[in-house]
């Protein structure tokens, strides 16, 4: 049988889009003589839908989508995800389902069964999962298919009471068959190959893996759907982060049965994460390692061009300061947008260095994007002179740095609506983490490019992206990092240095260990203690900051929930 895989990039919501999609990649499929043609999870209303689930009108379009392809399903078999409806009284009154649509009907439909509700999921707010379990049969194969966290239920401490597989499996199925939309992290890849491996190791059977590619406001699919032969080899990987197809034979994919060896038997029941335990070294270099920080560049650039595209906006703004985060933000805005469409808004006070104007202003002149120099000195004076009868006589402080990035911000948010702008945040995770930022002020913005990179890897995000040659001026780079809120001010002023702060960061957000865990891997007391009360006191301002794109395997947002009011580790 062959098998046409189709890894693409859907918009939640836009059924017309979705369905067009899927008709002309059917087509295609039929060209190449295939007999079957697969896509991703939930392909039918793009995933992840949430609340749009609890409208009938939302689950009439699905319906009425699925009977149009279903139309174009004579001569191939046609398998892809939907949401369809429990006619059970009893529990949720949805499945994420998915369906084989062939001679213009549906004709087989198999729910899944474990719901992920741990970060950026929440699959059983909406669904309910299967009660029952059957093979597909086509063209005399029995297809056990399977979605996305079906197949994840493996390792020493699984997380679900059942396997959908093992269910699967009293029916002797011929193929296993994996419709998924797994988010991207930047080592995710790596445990997913991992995860299909120890699936077809255990069954002895090959598996046909597709996953969704594009990005949906903070989550980025990376795609990269797999094919393996029954005996665990790789036989096929799609492009990552770009749509995609593959024909595949499932005869070449069969093979004589390998016999289980003691190691084999050994490594279904391995962790799958194996990155709990490190010291700082490792943890600054796994952070900063150049497979990631490429992965992550290329992630940015389709979330920040999926953002504009899907949401109908062509513009895009930001605050140029000459400091290494706007540079970056600004170098991946033009890469996905386009230079025409990226304007730079350097905003000068008496506290910024010069060099910071001739950095921000060569960076733009390098890129072809459109600057503008808007001195905010007047505006903050006027500030000062209006609260004078408050402010008199006092030292100054937090409150004054703060007025001059509100004034930042009031003068993009102003350009923005005037034009039709978009404004791009620039802050990044560690900074995020510790408060240091300004709400109203340098936290505005409609979506954050690096909001969930740590300050080392925005550093090795901008090497790399001079690898070939000089993008981000060198100076942007090397200069100790500073908000000039205040004379001579600097990062290290108000935070420990990047290379400790950001492993601590990481210990306590990615890994969820507590204080004496992070001090027992050789942290100073003091430093932890503190770096975690900064962490738990600024919730609140993280609560009200914009969506972030979403690259680790823990970022700020809907994937984190923790909440504001709270005693923890004060």
């Amino acid at each position: 049988m062959k098998v046409y895989l189709a890894q693409q990039n859907y918009h939640i919501g836009n059924f017309a889009l979705n369905k067009d999609k899927i008709i002309s990649a059917v087509h295609h499929a039929k060209q190449s003589g295939a007999d079957l043609i697969v896509f991703s999870e939930l392909s039918v209303c793009g995933y992840p839908p949430l609340d749009f689930l609890e409208f009938e009108d939302f689950i009439l379009h699905v319906e009425s989508t699925v009977k149009d392809i279903a139309l174009h399903s004579f001569d191939i078999g046609i398998i892809l995800g939907a949401p369809t409806r429990n006619l059970q009284r009893e529990g949720k009154d949805l499945f994420n389902s998915g369906l084989l649509l062939y001679n213009g009907e549906v004709q087989g439909e198999v729910h899944k069964t474990l719901l992920p509700t741990y970060d950026v999921f929440d699959e059983y707010r909406y669904f309910e999962p299967a009660f029952n379990w059957n093979v597909l049969t086509f063209k005399g194969k029995k297809i056990a298919l399977t979605i996305c966290e079906d197949i994840w239920n493996l390792g020493d401490n699984p997380l679900y009471r059942i396997c959908p597989m093992d269910e699967l499996m009293k029916q002797s199925p011929d193929l296993m068959i994996n419709i998924s939309a797994s988010p991207f992290d930047y080592h995710h890849d790596e445990d997913r190959k991992e995860v299909i491996r120890l699936n077809v190791m255990k069954y002895k059977l090959p598996m046909i893996y597709c996953n969704t590619v594009g990005s949906q406001t903070e989550i980025v699919f990376d795609g990269g759907s797999l094919v393996y032969d029954r005996n665990g080899n790789l036989v096929h990987e799609l492009n990552y982060f770009e749509e995609d197809i593959v024909v595949v034979d499932t005869a070449t994919l069969e093979g004589p049965s390998l016999a289980t060896s003691s190691n084999e038997k050994k490594s279904q029941h391995i962790d799958i994460d194996t990155r709990k335990i490190e010291d700082a070294e490792g943890i600054i270099s796994r952070l900063t390692d150049i497979n990631s920080i490429s992965q992550i560049k290329t992630a940015l650039v389709l979330g920040i061009k999926d953002y504009f595209t899907k949401m109908g906006f062509s513009k895009a703004i930001l605050g140029s300061s000459g400091g290494i985060d706007s540079a970056v933000v600004l170098t991946l805005a033009v890469e996905a947008l386009g230079s025409e469409n990226v304007t730079a808004v350097l905003m000068p006070s008496a506290f910024s260095s010069e060099h910071s104007i001739e950095d921000a202003v060569s960076l733009s002149k390098k890129l072809g994007t459109p600057y503008h120099v808007v001195s905010i000195e007047s505006i903050y004076d006027t500030f000062l002179d209006a609260l004078d009868p408050l402010f008199g006589g006092t030292p100054f402080g937090v409150a004054e740095e703060n007025i001059q990035s509100r004034s930042r911000g009031n003068i993009l948010m102003a350009i923005a609506n005037k034009f039709g702008f978009v404004l791009l945040n620039t802050s990044n995770k560690s900074e995020l983490a510790t408060g240091y930022g300004t709400l109203y002020g340098d936290m505005a913005g409609g979506i954050s490019v690096l909001g969930d990179l740590y300050k080392v890897q925005v550093y090795a995000l901008a090497n790399y992206i001079n690898r070939a040659g000089e993008i981000i001026p060198q100076h942007i780079i090397d200069k100790a990092p500073s908000a000039e809120l205040r004379p001579g001010q600097k990062d290290s002023d108000s935070l420990p240095e990047y290379d400790v702060l950001d492993a601590v960061l990481y210990l306590y957000i990615e890994q969820q260990m507590g204080p004496s865990e992070i001090i027992a891997k050789g942290f100073d007391e003091t430093l932890v203690r503190r770096v975690l009360k900064m962490v738990n006191s600024n919730e609140y301002k993280r609560n009200q900051f914009c969506p972030i794109i979403r690259v680790s395997s823990k970022a700020f947002g809907i994937g984190r929930r923790v909440p504001i009011v709270a005693k923890y580790l004060s």
